[in-house]
Order: structure tokens, then sequence, then C-alpha cells
């Protein structure tokens, strides 16, 4: 008894420390295995070629994007809306051994995703060609493989020469996770577990599996199939258990069910997790086991009430999100996803919208335990093409594959909710592109039952001849030809704000989503007087918007937005105002590379985000997270650095407060209240050197105070890491903020020297960036330009243990060190 409670607390430990289930003490090895490591890569720019004998190959491991070591390039074909970046034709190429013990295994490899146009070969062998670069796939290796001593080669080719295939920064390579799966063959195979939950209270769930099986063998096998629950650890029910018969080289089907007692709902703030274990057994040998995590929770989508999860409403306060990681590109990685997930979850962001494209596995995975709702894309184009080279000319080959693929592999997470089969698509105005949508969601429902379709329209209403009209009547426009097709359970909004309050007399029996908002645009750390909210880019898309500044540069107030959209504040304001508008996702949480609207180069990335290229949060940012969550905030924008008299505008964002009031070197300059609807407080005044202080107060009792300061001659540098100790695994890494300061510690806020890096230690610098949208140094580099007096240095771990010491200098500046710990 006491070893059996020792181990029950050692299995708990290592669960709530890794996030993983602990199954039984005999557990096999993982039937899926790490296979990234120790590859071969040589690449040819922008022309078609083969390998040989000669060829050169570069030893590094995988993910891998080799757009984002490339120079940033005006002339590249890519584009400016492709981040000025060089696809070409790459080759990736590894040896790896089978042991004699394997040999009457199922051998297999998985791809998490290939950008694009892949062909794999094993030993010779041609494989298969897959198209698309955001979806995963499998082949099994089996036939072809050699065991014992003799090596196997297996050779990947990615050809992303044609250009322009993509509206953004797509990367190039074998940019997402790569897997060696060994089974029995008697197995589940790849996304062979669909759990369902068709009725959930607080008392009671019933959980539902259907799973697939295959059998391999050259003879009937008689198997038994046992399914188990896990939460934390425990077994929460008495597995289940059938016999079936399963004839040679046949595929069948099953389904098992279990009622489970007082379930713990997943939610957003307790977004709990439990796993289904199914056991294939036969003649008393487990030959597989197949671990599937899901969510026990029950949600709707009301025409009154909006999105409604386990009974209570919930307003969804989502943003869009590309899939590039900054300056480490489009190679994954679970910790770079995290910090961008952990900082938007800050600001009160609780959705995630994968524009425009199905996202890395690890994303959906963390949105599951870290409560985010997720709709995810499909498409972004399909038979009608947006650019010279994109996913239309692969439509009619690969559409039905490609969703269904989608469809098997996402449908388990607990945090998706809405699927989207498109984004903005032309085909929306015609007859063609309703029996499309109406395709596609059959499709979506003969796979997933219990989750809605939608798709992202701009707008859902039009006039004759397709022409959009923004509806102030009493009576409603004719839908757009998708809208009104019958395909979608959820009308997705693309901007045209205007309409939202018209909703339930244009669609009165489909609730409302609004896919994408916004699209205000902004520096970071860059302000422009006076404010001026009236202020839009012309619709003409020859010209740059009002106020256009020749070094690309936005201002960070609230006050630029594109003809199609709208200011922050204006959106938010029409989604917080009626339950029925269930919530909506705003283009961009994060800055992404490639699509520099307004401009074109030198910008090589975007001023969409909320939050910058590198990280640092932009104002905006303050005034979501003042309406999104319990944290008391209080924040003041610009910075105080300005021509003495110069007019000024201060705004602060704040909540939980009835007022604030503004000190000038202790001198009050006014106390301001939000007024009916307004989302910040304004004041407008010469400049003073000094300190700039506001006070919060509510009832008349301070809440909170901050300030800002006028700063000095720049003088040194300081470094602060998002975590000081990481692991030895080869893959974490520590995002290290350099801030540019003067002698008395205060952020220069105009500064913009040239930091040099370097480390000691085992682990390198993989990634550099300031959020500077025309900065053209390169991210793989050891120096960087500041912006307005900010940096980041992204560092990953090697695979020994010891201390990394990273070292920052400038020209004029003080140096300074700081040191991460390995263990």
């Amino acid at each position: 008894m006491i070893q059996k409670r020792i181990y029950l607390f050692i299995t708990i430990c290592i669960q709530i420390f890794t996030g993983l289930p602990v199954f039984a003490q005999n557990d096999q090895p993982l039937r899926k295995a790490d296979f990234t490591e120790n590859w071969q890569f040589h690449l040819a720019i922008d022309k078609e070629d083969s390998i040989n004998v000669e060829t050169s190959w570069r030893n590094l491991n995988l993910p891998h994007d080799w757009s984002i070591e490339q120079n940033f390039n005006k002339a590249s074909p890519t584009g400016s809306g492709g981040g000025s970046l060089s696809g070409g034709l790459g080759w990736y190429k590894k040896t790896f051994q089978i042991s004699e013990s394997e040999r009457l295994k199922r051998i297999s490899i998985l791809f998490d995703g290939i950008y694009e146009n892949s062909s794999v070969w094993i030993n010779g062998h041609f494989l298969g060609k897959r198209p698309n670069g955001y979806l995963g796939f499998e082949y099994d290796l089996t036939p072809y493989l050699h065991y014992g001593k003799k090596s196997n080669e297996l050779l990947v080719k990615v050809n992303n020469v044609y250009q322009p295939n993509s509206r953004w920064y797509s990367g190039s390579g074998i940019y997402r996770n790569v897997w060696l799966k060994t089974t029995d063959k008697l197995y589940v195979p790849q996304w062979g577990t669909y759990v369902t939950t068709p009725e959930v209270n607080q008392d009671k769930a019933s959980v539902v599996f259907d799973i697939s099986l295959k059998n391999e063998f050259t003879s009937t096998k008689n198997t038994q199939v046992k399914t188990t629950l896990w939460l934390n650890g425990e077994e929460v029910n008495a597995a289940i258990s059938e016999v079936i018969e399963l004839k040679a080289a046949k595929k069948i089907s099953i389904q098992q069910k279990v009622q489970v007692t007082n379930p713990i709902l997943w939610s957003l703030e307790k977004p709990q997790i439990y796993t289904a274990v199914t056991e294939v057994i036969s003649n008393g040998k487990t030959l597989d086991r197949y671990k599937t995590p899901f969510g026990i929770r029950e949600f709707k989508f009301d025409l009154d009430k909006g999105f409604i999860l386990n009974g209570k409403q919930i307003k969804i306060k989502g943003v869009c999100m590309h899939h590039d990681l900054g300056p480490l590109g489009a190679a994954i990685n679970t910790r770079a996803i995290t910090r961008q997930l952990e900082i938007l979850k800050d600001m009160g962001v609780n959705g995630i919208r994968t524009a425009h494209n199905p996202p890395a596995p690890e994303l959906l995975d963390l949105c599951d335990t870290m409560g985010f709702i997720v709709m995810d894309e499909a498409f972004d184009i399909w038979e009608n093409q947006k650019t010279k080279f994109d996913y239309a000319q692969n439509w009619e080959r690969w559409y039905k594959k490609d969703l269904e693929d989608q469809i098997l592999r996402d449908r388990n997470h607990p945090s998706l909710f809405m699927w989207s089969i498109g984004n903005e698509v032309s085909e929306q105005w015609s007859d063609r592109g309703a029996k499309i949508g109406r395709d596609l969601a059959t499709i979506v429902k003969t796979l997933d039952t219990t989750r809605l379709v939608t798709a992202g329209m701009n707008p859902p209403i039009h006039t004759n001849a397709g022409a959009v009209t923004l509806q102030f009547e009493e009576t409603a426009d004719k839908p757009n030809a998708l809208a009104g097709s019958g395909a979608l359970d959820l009308i997705g909004y693309n901007y045209a704000h205007q309409t939202y309050e018209k909703h339930k007399i244009n669609f009165p029996n489909t609730p409302f989503i609004a896919t994408e908002t916004t699209s205000g645009l902004m520096t970071r750390g860059y302000y422009e007087f006076p404010s001026d909210t009236t202020k839009i880019w012309p619709v003409r898309w020859d010209l740059k918007f009002t106020g256009g500044n020749s070094d690309n540069t936005v201002s960070a107030f609230d006050q630029v937005r594109t003809p199609w959209g709208s200011l922050h504040e204006t959106t938010w304001k029409i989604i917080k105002k009626h339950d029925y508008l269930s919530g909506f996702f705003i283009w961009t949480g994060f800055d992404y590379l490639g699509e520099p609207t307004p401009y074109t180069w030198p910008s090589r990335s975007s001023y969409f985000g909320i939050v910058d290229l590198a990280g640092f949060p932009k104002d905006v940012y303050y005034m979501y997270k003042s309406e999104w969550t319990k944290d008391t905030v209080l924040h003041v924008l610009p910075h105080w650095n300005w021509d003495e008299g110069q007019l000024v505008d201060v705004w602060a964002y704040y909540n939980n407060a009835d007022e604030v009031e503004l000190f000038l070197n202790g001198k009050s300059k006014g106390t301001k209240q939000k007024i009916d609807d307004e989302l910040h407080v304004m004041w407008r005044f010469p400049f003073e050197a000094g300190i700039l202080k506001a006070v919060s107060r509510k009832e008349g009792k301070v809440i909170k105070e901050t300030h800002i300061q006028t700063a000095g001659e720049a003088a040194k540098l300081r470094l602060t890491a998002d975590r000081n100790t990481l692991k030895a695994t080869g893959k974490d890494l520590a995002f290290i903020t350099v801030e540019i300061i003067d002698g008395s510690g205060i952020l220069a806020p105009k500064a913009g020297n040239n930091i040099q890096f370097s480390l000691e230690g085992n682990g390198e610098i993989i990634g550099v960036s300031s959020g500077d949208p025309t900065n053209h140094q390169s991210f793989k580099g050891k120096e960087h330009r500041a912006l307005n007096g900010k940096c980041l240095v992204v560092v990953q771990t090697g695979k020994v243990t010891g201390n990394l010491k990273l070292t920052a200098l400038a020209e004029g500046l003080e140096k300074t060190t700081i040191t991460l710990h390995v263990e």
C-alpha cells in the first residue's frame, strides 16, 4: 500500500510538471519519436536542380526555415507582401538505422508541415508529393527499409521557387516537426480516434469514442480494444473493453461509450484535459497504445446571447495570428508560441483565429491547455487565385484531401469551436461560391458534427454586380452568395463594423461572429501630434494613408486605420454593446512578416499588430487590457522626450477607477473621467521636461500611480530575460529584452543604437529583432539596431547543463551581461 501511494505521488508530480498523463509502470516506449536532429540541407536559390555526389550539404536540426536566413531584397519575387525574402529549391537528407528487432514492425514518417510542394523518397523509392505547405502527412516506410547495420537515406525536395505564392510571409522548408512512428501491424492509424461528448452537465457527461483499427498482418486477428480515461495521473473509470475479429489487410471503426460522473469541464479559466488511452491487445499482448487528449465541455452560439460555454455567456475577445514567429521565421518552436500566447493572455485575449491556414499542432495543444477559443481556418484561396502561383493551381486536385486531413487532425481539440472554410474568397459573390461553400461544409460535417462552420466574408451583404454596400436601412439587401448558401452556421464578418448592429435584420436565423476586424496601423513608440481620430488612409491603393511618412512610420496613437477597417476603440465599443454579437478576432495580435500595409519597400513586415514583431506591446495593448482583464491598469502615453514648448497629447488607459489626475513636475494638469463609452482620457498642453505622473482614484481613494520621465543621453544597456532558468533540451529559448537607458536607468525612447551580441556557453543566438518594419539587418545576425530604445535577442539552449552568458555592447554605451542557468 505504501509503495502504491509513493508511485501515485510520483506519477502525479510528473503529470503536474510536464503536463503529460502518466500511465502504468509497464508503459511501452513512445510510438512517435522526435526525428528532427542530424539532417543535412542543400539550397539552390531560384532554380530547379538535382543532387549528385558532388552536392554540398550543411548539417542542421529541424524545424528549419531557409527563407529567414536570406537577405532582405527589394527584387525578391515574393514581393514586400512575402516579406522581401527569397524562396527557392531546397533538399533535405537524413541517414539513419533501424534495429533488426524492429523488422516486424510498421514504421512511418510524419511531417507536420513542409512549405511547400514537397516530394519524399526513402532509399530511392518515391513516397509521394504534397503541395500544401500547412498540413501534416504520413508515409509508410516499412516496405523499403534496411535493418541492422545498413543505413537508410530519407530525401526530401521542397520546391518554393514559384513566387509569389502567398499574400504574407510563408517561410520555406521543413519548418514544422518531424516524427518517426513505430507500431505493430495491428494498430490505430494516424488521427484514428474521434471523441465527442453529446451530453454534458455538472453531474455527468457521456463520452463517445469512435476508434479506427487497421490490420496489416497477413492473417485475421482476434483483438481486444480497451479504452481507459485518465485525469491528473489517475484512472477516471473502469476500462471499456470489447473483442473484435479483424481480417487481414482490413480497416474498421468501432464505437465505445462511457459515462463520467462529476466531470471537470474544460473552460477558459480551468482548461482541464482528459486523456483517453486506447489499447489494442492480441493474444494477451498489447500491440498498440494510442493516447487522445480531449476536453469535456458544452457550448452553443445563440441568436440573442452570443457564445455560451458550459452555460456561461462569454464574449469572444480574439485576435488573428499568422504562423511566423517574428525573428525565428516560420520554424516552429513550442516555447516561442507559448510566449506569444502568454503575452496575449495577459492582455485579456481569449480567442485565436489561425489566419489563414491550418496551424501547427503545437499551437492547438497550447490553446487546449492555456484556455483559448480557436477558429481553425482552412483556406485563403479557392479556385480564383490571389497571387500568381498560389493554392488555386492545386485546388481541384487537393482541396478535399487537404480539408479532410485538417478536420481529422484537429477535431479532438477542446479549444476548437469553429471551422472556417475560407477567407475573403472572390467566389463568395457568385453561385459558384455558394456551391463550393456547401461542398466544403458537407466535408466538415461528415467528419465533425460538433462544431460550427463559418467563413471570413468581406462583407456578407452586397448589392447587384457584387458591389459592397453597408446596411443602415430597416430592410436587408441581398446577402452575398456564400452567406446565403445555407453552408454557414455562423455569419462571419470581415470588417464592415457599420453593419454589425443590423445583423439580426440581415440574418435573423444565423448567429454572428466578426471573423476579422479593425486593421489599425501603428509603429511601436512613434507618435504624431495633434491627435486626429478621424484620420484614415484613403481608399486608393496607389496612395499612402493621410499623414504617411517618408521613414515609413505610423503613429502609435489609436488614430490611423485602413479604409476598410476601423480604429481599435471603434470596433470594440460596438462588440461590447450587444449580447448577440458573440465576439471578434482583431487583425492582428502580433505584427507578422510580409504585407507591410500601407507601405511597400523598404518596409518588410506588418504594422497591424497590437504587439510588435519582437513581442513588445504597443500602447493600444493596454486599452484592451483595461477593458478585458480585472488587473488594475493605468497606462500613459506617449514617452516624455519632446521639444520644449511643443504641443503634445497625453492619453491614459485605465480601469477600476473613477478618474485620473495628471501631474507635470508636481503641478496638476487636471482630472479626467471617461464619459459615456469613452475608452481613454486625454490632455493637451505644451511639453515641459521632467516627470509626468498619473494617479487613478476610485471614490476618492488612490488606486494606482504611474509615471514617465524625460530621459537624458543614452548611457548604457539593460538586459532582462523572460526566464533565467532554462532546460538543456536543445530547443528551449530565452527571450531577452535589451533596453537603452540613461544614467538614471530611464529608457531612452528615441534611441536607435546598433547593438552587438555575443554568447558564452552551450547555446546559440538564434534571433534578433527590434520590431522595426523597415530594418533590413538579418534576424539571424549577431547585431541589431534598436527601435525607440528597445531590441530583442533570442537564445537557444544546447543539451549541456551550465550557464549561458550573453554580452551586449554598443558604441558609446557601457556594455552589459546577463547570465542564464541551464539545467
